[in-house]
């Protein structure tokens, strides 16, 4: 039976239609020639069949209450000012937060997130504010205690949960342990030091001789202190006993606030190159924070090899992002360029295999896939050409659909651009291209001029094919079926090649099959044989397409436009 999707239907009336109204002896109607006439409805059927292929994906929702969510990332700093100072805060966040979600299933306005990563908001020195200063307190550039505790009502209102950035590795060289220390080592006067008279020389890793280049000088005393990332990040010695009481309080601070978990920075860098020790770390915060609150989650930042950042999953934290997919050099951006031997099935063969990877150090591990962050080139920019949207719509597909709790980057869903130095890559959430509109923020002040390639929201919002649209549509068809974030993976080698990648997922004893073509050229597939319900006839359950091309599914043969994707049940 032939499953053509409304959209050519939609389309063709809607072109019929026009040109019959159209036709008349003068050649004109209304002060519109009829080339101008065929051109507005050729323009009308092709926003009416993008928006009939969004329909098609209008199955119920069925968000589940647990840890496999939809994360948006957020640099509030550059997200929205609500104050007119230039820079972002809690409360131009509380403003926006119906655009990420507005609590109501049954509206299509927002975008579908469930899941907020906040970029650290304790007080700091910096913009960034990864130097901790005060563990217990907001960043006054960023608002009030009083709007935290808003913001976690208004987000938990509407099913987001919060996790907070948590920097462990090291604080601010402002931060009262540390000017202590320093000033107890000043007064030492050749005398040795004693944690029992200053407890906080024992939290910092200080030492009479310079080991390398990141120990620096505490005045002209003769000690030096560790600061792998910066002289003002001095590290903390998480072996003191001392310092891990510190931060079961803070941890408890700010589970009582209702955070629903950590994002923890820089793990792999709490011991450098000694990743046992670093799993011992996690380990003991994993149970030291599930013993408050066994429903919390942690993601933790490893920026390295799989094989390394694998290992850490034996500490029984919840996720590791998972930065073999990401970047411009990693799994997708490589699968959807062809980069050397990547290809469609590259991707869906490293996908399946991710089980085994991750579930030999912990069965119950959460994979976290992304594709770009704050310290990354924006995937906007991996790609260049006539297909370079297509290609970017695509490469957001294949990140969303993975499984696990997926991240997206602020701005991301808009195709902002953003490379080279640190401050580039958190450029301004591009609302509007006036760069004075209400809500605009200045950006860190070292940026360079960004010049974005797509529209902002204010364009793309009201434009079915934008790639915000599209990111709308795949966190829809994430929310619509619970097998894209939980599902046991299978990929299905005879029905795959370099162009088409295709999987199953099974889960709560359902299953999907998932497609993808990863090409700029129609392709067809043959899925007579494929059943996916003993009890029904194999159906469309949802697409996204990066043009305006339907998707078929017709006598067994599944007819894909480029860069596409579709769901099978």
């Amino acid at each position: 039976m032939k499953r053509r999707i409304q959209a050519l239907f939609v389309a063709l009336c809607l072109t019929t239609g026009s040109l019959l109204s159209g036709c008349g002896g003068s050649g004109q109607q209304g002060g519109v020639t009829a080339t101008e006439h065929v051109a507005e409805t050729e323009t009308e059927a092709g926003h009416a069949k993008s928006l009939a292929m969004m329909q098609a994906n209008d199955n119920a929702l069925q968000v589940i209450d647990d840890k496999y969510r939809t994360f948006y990332e957020v640099f509030l700093y550059s997200f929205y000012d609500s104050n007119g100072d230039g820079i972002g805060d809690i409360r131009g966040l509380i403003d926006k937060l119906d655009y990420l979600n507005d609590g109501d299933d049954t509206t299509d306005t927002d975008l579908g997130v469930n899941g907020i990563w906040l970029m650290p908001v304790m007080p700091s020195t910096t913009y960034h504010k990864y130097d901790v200063t005060d563990y217990e307190a907001i960043d006054p550039e960023y608002g009030t205690m009083d709007d935290f505790k808003e913001l976690i009502a208004d987000c938990h209102e509407r099913g987001i949960n919060v996790i907070i950035d948590f920097v462990m590795n090291h604080t601010s060289s402002k931060h009262p342990w540390f000017t202590q220390a320093c000033d107890y080592i000043k007064g030492l006067n050749g005398a040795e030091p004693s944690a029992e008279e200053c407890p906080y020389f024992d939290y910092y890793n200080f030492s009479k001789e310079k080991k390398n280049e990141v120990y620096y000088p505490v005045g002209d005393t003769g000690w030096y202190y560790e600061g792998k990332f910066w002289s003002e990040m001095p590290d903390l010695n998480l072996a003191s006993e001392a310092v891990r009481k510190e931060f079961d309080d803070i941890t408890s601070f700010w589970l009582d606030l209702g955070v629903d978990g950590f994002r923890m920075d820089a793990t792999g860098e709490y011991y450098s190159g000694q990743n046992d020790k670093n799993v011992e770390v996690l380990s003991w915060f994993n149970d030291m924070v599930k013993a408050k609150k066994d429903d919390a989650y942690i993601v933790c930042e490893c920026w390295t090899d799989m094989d390394t950042y694998a290992q850490y999953y034996a500490s029984g934290v919840d996720s590791m992002f998972n930065f073999a997919f990401a970047n411009t050099d990693g799994t997708i951006a490589n699968s959807v360029k062809k980069v050397g031997k990547a290809t469609a099935s590259t991707y869906g063969k490293k996908v399946a295999s991710l089980q085994k990877k991750f579930g030999e150090y912990n069965e119950n591990y959460i994979d976290a896939p992304f594709y770009s962050n704050h310290d990354m080139g924006r995937n906007a920019g991996y790609y260049s050409g006539e297909n370079a949207e297509a290609q970017t719509k695509i490469g957001a597909a294949m990140n969303l659909m993975m499984s696990g709790a997926a991240y997206v980057y602020y701005g991301d869903e808009l195709g902002m651009k953003g490379s080279g130095k640190d401050e580039n890559k958190r450029a301004p959430m591009y609302w509007s291209k006036d760069a004075s509109a209400e809500g605009m923020c200045k950006g860190p002040s070292d940026m360079d001029a960004v010049k974005m390639k797509y529209d902002s929201l204010e364009e793309q919002q009201n434009d079915p094919l934008s790639i915000y649209n599209f990111y709308k549509q795949a966190i829809k068809l994430r929310n619509e079926y619970p097998q894209i974030a939980r599902g046991t993976v299978e990929f299905v080698k005879e029905m795959s090649d370099d162009n088409i990648c295709v999987l199953t997922k099974e889960y709560d004893g359902t299953q999907i099959m998932l497609v993808f073509n990863i090409s700029d050229q129609e392709q067809t597939v043959d899925v007579s044989d494929v059943k996916m319900s003993p009890d029904a006839e194999l159906a469309i359950g949802g697409m996204l397409t990066t043009g305006e091309d339907a998707v078929t599914l017709e006598y067994g043969e599944l007819t894909m436009p480029a860069y596409s994707v579709v769901v099978l049940k």
